[in-house]
Protein backbone atom coordinates (compact mmCIF):
# COMPACT_ATOMS: atom_id res chain seq x y z
CA UNK A 1 0.00 0.00 0.00
CA UNK A 2 1.28 2.98 -0.99
CA UNK A 3 2.30 5.92 1.97
CA UNK A 4 0.29 9.06 1.98
CA UNK A 5 2.95 11.30 3.51
CA UNK A 6 -0.11 13.58 3.99
CA UNK A 7 1.63 16.48 5.69
CA UNK A 8 3.41 17.43 2.05
CA UNK A 9 1.20 19.55 0.08
CA UNK A 10 2.48 20.03 -3.47
CA UNK A 11 1.10 23.38 -3.85
CA UNK A 12 2.94 24.78 -0.77
CA UNK A 13 6.20 22.46 -2.29
CA UNK A 14 6.01 24.40 -5.65
CA UNK A 15 5.68 28.10 -3.91
CA UNK A 16 8.78 27.25 -1.61
CA UNK A 17 10.85 25.91 -4.46
CA UNK A 18 11.99 29.48 -5.40
CA UNK A 19 13.69 30.46 -1.84
CA UNK A 20 16.68 28.14 -1.69
CA UNK A 21 17.49 26.89 1.74
CA UNK A 22 20.93 28.51 2.90
CA UNK A 23 23.43 27.80 6.08
CA UNK A 24 24.45 30.77 8.13
CA UNK A 25 27.93 29.50 8.69
CA UNK A 26 30.55 27.34 6.80
CA UNK A 27 29.58 23.83 6.44
CA UNK A 28 31.54 21.00 5.36
CA UNK A 29 30.45 18.51 2.07
CA UNK A 30 31.56 16.82 -0.90
CA UNK A 31 29.87 18.34 -3.37
CA UNK A 32 28.79 21.71 -5.22
CA UNK A 33 26.13 23.29 -3.27
CA UNK A 34 24.69 26.68 -1.35
CA UNK A 35 26.66 26.56 1.66
CA UNK A 36 30.06 27.60 1.97
CA UNK A 37 32.65 25.41 3.35
CA UNK A 38 35.77 26.11 5.74
CA UNK A 39 37.72 24.60 3.40
CA UNK A 40 39.88 26.56 1.29
CA UNK A 41 39.24 25.96 -2.37
CA UNK A 42 38.19 26.84 -5.77
CA UNK A 43 35.20 28.91 -6.27
CA UNK A 44 33.69 32.55 -7.58
CA UNK A 45 34.03 34.18 -4.03
CA UNK A 46 37.18 34.86 -2.99
CA UNK A 47 38.36 34.73 0.98
CA UNK A 48 41.71 36.24 1.12
CA UNK A 49 45.32 36.32 0.00
CA UNK A 50 48.20 34.16 0.88
CA UNK A 51 51.63 33.94 0.31
CA UNK A 52 53.10 32.17 -2.20
CA UNK A 53 55.38 28.36 -0.85
CA UNK A 54 56.86 25.68 -3.03
CA UNK A 55 54.27 23.45 -4.35
CA UNK A 56 51.48 25.32 -4.48
CA UNK A 57 49.75 25.94 -8.14
CA UNK A 58 50.88 28.52 -9.91
CA UNK A 59 47.87 29.46 -11.90
CA UNK A 60 46.30 30.92 -8.48
CA UNK A 61 49.40 33.61 -8.12
CA UNK A 62 47.60 37.25 -8.36
CA UNK A 63 50.07 39.05 -11.11
CA UNK A 64 48.74 42.47 -10.08
CA UNK A 65 49.69 41.73 -6.92
CA UNK A 66 52.85 40.96 -7.69
CA UNK A 67 53.75 43.92 -10.25
CA UNK A 68 52.99 46.63 -6.94
CA UNK A 69 54.70 44.17 -4.34
CA UNK A 70 56.77 42.55 -6.44
CA UNK A 71 55.86 39.33 -4.14
CA UNK A 72 54.16 36.35 -4.85
CA UNK A 73 50.40 35.93 -3.21
CA UNK A 74 47.87 32.51 -4.00
CA UNK A 75 44.36 33.83 -4.22
CA UNK A 76 41.82 31.76 -2.03
CA UNK A 77 38.12 30.95 -2.40
CA UNK A 78 35.62 29.53 0.04
CA UNK A 79 34.86 26.16 -1.29
CA UNK A 80 31.25 26.03 -2.38
CA UNK A 81 29.85 22.68 -0.82
CA UNK A 82 26.35 20.97 -0.25
CA UNK A 83 24.63 21.36 3.10
CA UNK A 84 23.74 18.15 5.42
CA UNK A 85 20.23 18.87 6.77
CA UNK A 86 19.40 17.00 10.11
CA UNK A 87 15.96 17.27 11.28
CA UNK A 88 15.34 16.56 15.14
CA UNK A 89 12.19 15.55 16.28
CA UNK A 90 11.03 15.54 20.03
CA UNK A 91 8.70 12.67 19.88
CA UNK A 92 7.18 13.01 23.70
CA UNK A 93 3.41 12.24 24.42
CA UNK A 94 2.67 16.52 25.15
CA UNK A 95 3.82 16.42 20.94
CA UNK A 96 0.47 14.62 20.68
CA UNK A 97 -1.48 17.89 21.80
CA UNK A 98 -3.58 20.04 19.76
CA UNK A 99 -6.43 22.13 20.73
CA UNK A 100 -7.72 22.94 17.13
CA UNK A 101 -7.60 19.39 15.12
CA UNK A 102 -3.47 19.13 14.23
CA UNK A 103 -0.77 18.11 16.93
CA UNK A 104 2.56 19.74 17.67
CA UNK A 105 4.10 16.58 15.95
CA UNK A 106 1.99 17.25 12.98
CA UNK A 107 2.64 20.25 12.00
CA UNK A 108 6.54 19.66 13.39
CA UNK A 109 6.20 16.70 10.10
CA UNK A 110 4.56 19.21 8.13
CA UNK A 111 7.74 21.98 8.65
CA UNK A 112 10.41 19.13 8.48
CA UNK A 113 8.48 17.14 5.78
CA UNK A 114 8.88 20.37 3.40
CA UNK A 115 12.04 21.11 4.81
CA UNK A 116 13.73 17.79 3.80
CA UNK A 117 12.13 18.18 0.21
CA UNK A 118 13.12 21.32 -0.78
CA UNK A 119 16.76 20.51 0.28
CA UNK A 120 17.08 17.33 -1.13
CA UNK A 121 15.59 19.06 -4.49
CA UNK A 122 18.50 21.67 -4.20
CA UNK A 123 21.18 18.45 -4.16
CA UNK A 124 21.81 19.00 0.09
CA UNK A 125 21.70 15.34 1.91
CA UNK A 126 18.97 14.99 4.67
CA UNK A 127 18.85 12.91 7.42
CA UNK A 128 16.49 12.41 10.51
CA UNK A 129 16.64 11.80 14.27
CA UNK A 130 13.70 10.92 16.86
CA UNK A 131 14.57 12.78 20.05
CA UNK A 132 13.28 9.63 22.31
CA UNK A 133 14.16 6.90 24.63
CA UNK A 134 14.39 4.79 21.63
CA UNK A 135 15.17 6.66 19.09
CA UNK A 136 15.60 6.71 15.02
CA UNK A 137 18.43 7.91 13.64
CA UNK A 138 19.20 8.02 9.76
CA UNK A 139 21.97 9.85 8.48
CA UNK A 140 22.12 12.58 6.49
CA UNK A 141 22.74 11.90 2.66
CA UNK A 142 21.72 12.69 -1.04
CA UNK A 143 19.56 11.28 -3.64
CA UNK A 144 15.66 10.82 -3.94
CA UNK A 145 15.66 7.25 -2.86
CA UNK A 146 16.92 8.48 0.32
CA UNK A 147 14.65 11.58 0.96
CA UNK A 148 11.77 8.71 0.53
CA UNK A 149 13.30 6.21 3.51
CA UNK A 150 13.80 9.87 5.35
CA UNK A 151 9.71 10.63 4.44
CA UNK A 152 8.27 7.27 5.33
CA UNK A 153 10.38 7.34 8.86
CA UNK A 154 8.67 10.72 9.17
CA UNK A 155 5.47 9.43 8.45
CA UNK A 156 5.61 6.79 11.02
CA UNK A 157 6.80 8.12 13.97
CA UNK A 158 4.17 9.22 16.92
CA UNK A 159 4.38 11.20 19.79
CA UNK A 160 4.56 9.14 22.97
CA UNK A 161 6.04 8.40 26.49
CA UNK A 162 8.64 11.11 28.35
CA UNK A 163 11.02 13.59 27.29
CA UNK A 164 14.37 12.89 27.14
CA UNK A 165 15.04 15.82 24.44
CA UNK A 166 18.17 17.88 26.65
CA UNK A 167 19.67 13.72 26.67
CA UNK A 168 18.58 13.34 22.88
CA UNK A 169 20.07 16.69 22.19
CA UNK A 170 23.53 15.95 23.35
CA UNK A 171 23.35 12.46 21.79
CA UNK A 172 22.53 14.22 18.86
CA UNK A 173 25.68 16.53 18.62
CA UNK A 174 28.07 13.87 19.55
CA UNK A 175 26.26 11.53 16.74
CA UNK A 176 26.25 13.99 13.88
CA UNK A 177 30.06 14.13 13.13
CA UNK A 178 29.97 16.66 10.45
CA UNK A 179 28.87 20.37 10.24
CA UNK A 180 25.15 20.57 9.78
CA UNK A 181 22.42 22.66 9.85
CA UNK A 182 20.68 21.39 12.70
CA UNK A 183 16.55 21.92 13.19
CA UNK A 184 14.91 21.55 16.18
CA UNK A 185 10.76 20.74 16.06
CA UNK A 186 9.82 20.76 19.89
CA UNK A 187 7.67 22.05 22.54
CA UNK A 188 11.02 22.68 24.18
CA UNK A 189 8.95 21.66 27.66
CA UNK A 190 12.37 21.26 29.43
CA UNK A 191 13.98 23.73 31.88
CA UNK A 192 15.92 26.76 29.79
CA UNK A 193 19.12 26.44 31.32
CA UNK A 194 19.38 22.81 30.69
CA UNK A 195 18.22 23.52 26.51
CA UNK A 196 20.97 26.32 26.93
CA UNK A 197 23.80 23.57 27.69
CA UNK A 198 22.60 21.16 25.04
CA UNK A 199 22.30 24.31 22.64
CA UNK A 200 26.05 25.30 23.53
CA UNK A 201 26.93 21.68 22.94
CA UNK A 202 25.71 21.68 19.47
CA UNK A 203 27.34 24.87 18.54
CA UNK A 204 30.46 23.31 19.75
CA UNK A 205 30.41 20.79 17.40
CA UNK A 206 30.20 23.69 14.70
CA UNK A 207 26.52 22.97 13.74
CA UNK A 208 24.14 25.53 12.60
CA UNK A 209 21.43 24.73 14.61
CA UNK A 210 17.81 26.12 14.45
CA UNK A 211 14.76 25.73 16.20
CA UNK A 212 10.82 25.57 16.10
CA UNK A 213 9.52 26.01 19.35
CA UNK A 214 5.25 24.44 18.95
CA UNK A 215 2.84 26.50 21.07
CA UNK A 216 -0.99 25.87 20.73
CA UNK A 217 -2.57 29.01 21.84
CA UNK A 218 -4.90 27.54 24.46
CA UNK A 219 -1.94 26.41 26.67
CA UNK A 220 -0.74 29.74 26.48
CA UNK A 221 -4.42 31.86 27.37
CA UNK A 222 -5.48 28.83 29.64
CA UNK A 223 -9.26 30.02 29.01
CA UNK A 224 -10.99 27.08 30.25
CA UNK A 225 -14.26 28.82 32.13
CA UNK A 226 -14.91 25.75 34.03
CA UNK A 227 -13.95 22.60 36.13
CA UNK A 228 -11.64 20.62 34.04
CA UNK A 229 -9.50 17.46 33.98
CA UNK A 230 -5.81 17.58 33.13
CA UNK A 231 -3.76 14.97 31.94
CA UNK A 232 0.07 14.81 31.76
CA UNK A 233 0.44 13.18 28.23
CA UNK A 234 4.07 12.45 29.41
CA UNK A 235 3.30 10.38 32.28
CA UNK A 236 -0.29 9.90 32.64
CA UNK A 237 -0.96 11.68 35.70
CA UNK A 238 -4.32 13.09 36.04
CA UNK A 239 -5.42 16.74 38.16
CA UNK A 240 -8.64 17.79 38.48
CA UNK A 241 -8.69 21.84 39.09
CA UNK A 242 -10.88 24.67 38.63
CA UNK A 243 -9.02 26.69 36.26
CA UNK A 244 -10.35 29.92 37.78
CA UNK A 245 -8.40 29.26 40.92
CA UNK A 246 -4.56 28.45 39.04
CA UNK A 247 -4.86 30.83 36.19
CA UNK A 248 -2.95 33.65 37.46
CA UNK A 249 -0.20 31.37 38.81
CA UNK A 250 -0.50 29.58 35.43
CA UNK A 251 0.12 32.65 33.22
CA UNK A 252 2.92 34.22 35.53
CA UNK A 253 4.79 31.03 35.40
CA UNK A 254 4.73 30.67 32.03
CA UNK A 255 5.16 34.22 31.19
CA UNK A 256 8.78 33.75 33.33
CA UNK A 257 9.82 30.42 31.07
CA UNK A 258 9.45 32.51 27.87
CA UNK A 259 11.04 34.97 29.13
CA UNK A 260 14.08 32.53 30.38
CA UNK A 261 13.67 31.09 27.11
CA UNK A 262 14.26 34.60 25.44
CA UNK A 263 17.48 35.04 27.38
CA UNK A 264 18.73 31.56 26.58
CA UNK A 265 18.13 32.04 22.25
CA UNK A 266 19.67 35.61 23.15
CA UNK A 267 22.96 33.99 24.75
CA UNK A 268 23.25 30.99 22.48
CA UNK A 269 22.85 32.90 18.66
CA UNK A 270 20.29 29.91 18.04
CA UNK A 271 17.67 30.53 15.25
CA UNK A 272 14.68 30.68 16.89
CA UNK A 273 11.35 30.72 15.62
CA UNK A 274 7.96 30.18 18.19
CA UNK A 275 5.27 29.13 16.23
CA UNK A 276 1.66 28.91 17.06
CA UNK A 277 0.00 25.61 15.93
CA UNK A 278 -2.67 28.10 13.69
CA UNK A 279 -0.38 29.89 11.65
CA UNK A 280 -0.23 28.63 8.28
CA UNK A 281 3.44 26.26 8.18
CA UNK A 282 4.12 27.82 4.47
CA UNK A 283 4.26 31.54 5.84
CA UNK A 284 6.34 29.77 8.90
CA UNK A 285 8.62 28.33 6.11
CA UNK A 286 8.82 31.48 4.35
CA UNK A 287 9.82 33.67 7.16
CA UNK A 288 12.17 31.17 8.32
CA UNK A 289 13.66 30.50 4.33
CA UNK A 290 14.00 34.49 3.76
CA UNK A 291 15.81 34.89 6.91
CA UNK A 292 18.43 33.31 6.33
CA UNK A 293 19.18 34.39 2.68
CA UNK A 294 22.74 36.44 2.67
CA UNK A 295 22.50 39.61 3.02
CA UNK A 296 23.38 40.39 -0.55
CA UNK A 297 20.78 37.86 -2.13
CA UNK A 298 18.31 39.77 0.45
CA UNK A 299 18.60 43.12 -0.88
Amino acid sequence: MANPRTFLDSAVLARLLALPLHARQALLGSVSGNPRSPVRGSSLEFAQYRKYVPGDDTRRLDWRTWGRSDRFYIKEFEADTNLRLCLLFDTSGSMGYGSAGKTRLDYAKQLGGTLGYLAAQQGDGVGLWTLAAQPTNVPAKRGAAHLGVVLDQLNGIKATGGTTLIKSLHDAAEQIRQRALVIVFSDLFVQPDELKVAIQHLRFRKHDVAMFHLLDQQELDFDFDRPARFVDMEGGEVVLADPSLIARNYRAAVKKYLADLDETIRTTGVDYHRVKLHEAYDEVLVRFLLGRLPKRAAR
